[in-house]
């Protein structure tokens, strides 16, 4: 399985977020227009996903939309409890490797630290691997049989920036 893992884009500050609930905290509209950049270069890389699996905040819920928009993939694309900022890594990895059939390529849209720490969990065996994660940045791993630990080669990860210049 390719594991393909995306943090959200560009989002209100908390400080100028007025709101008390952090999930409906917006991307901001250059995290917008970023996020559509960074989707053509998705389409010239020629990714296809199976399943898109986003945190149903509504920065992260905007980034999927806007990649699933852009790849014509709005079918694919479920939000999950499991990649909330607070979520808990361990109960996602259960759910994704129940899914039958298991998806061949599996995009997920997330939170930092979340996405960093899953990503450590699943090359090393241990949360505390340090990556720096930037918002729009795009991880692969690929992994053989998913499980929590040890379990998945990781081959890349994409900036914002490296992504944009694919455009």
């Amino acid at each position: 399985m390719n594991i393909f893992i995306l943090r959200h884009g560009i989002a209100l500050e908390r400080e100028e977020w007025k709101r008390r609930d952090d999930s409906l905290r917006p991307l901001t509209r250059e995290g917008e227009k970023q996020l559509q950049r960074i989707s053509r270069a998705l389409k010239k890389m020629e990714l296809e996903f199976d399943l898109i699996l986003s945190s149903p905040y509504e920065r992260a819920k905007k980034t999927a939309e806007i990649v699933a928009d852009k790849l014509n993939l709005k079918e694919r694309l479920k939000l999950s409890e499991t990649l909330i900022a607070e979520g808990n890594p361990e109960q996602a990895i259960e759910k994704i490797a129940a899914l039958k059939p298991p998806p061949e390529n599996l995009l997920l849209v997330g939170h930092e630290p979340y996405l960093s720490q899953l990503i450590s969990q699943l090359i090393s065996g241990d949360a505390g691997t340090k990556i720096d994660f930037k918002k729009a940045a795009l991880c692969k791993l690929k992994a053989g049989q998913l499980h929590f630990g040890r379990c998945a080669k990781f081959c890349w990860l994409l900036t914002p920036k490296q992504m944009e210049l694919m455009a």
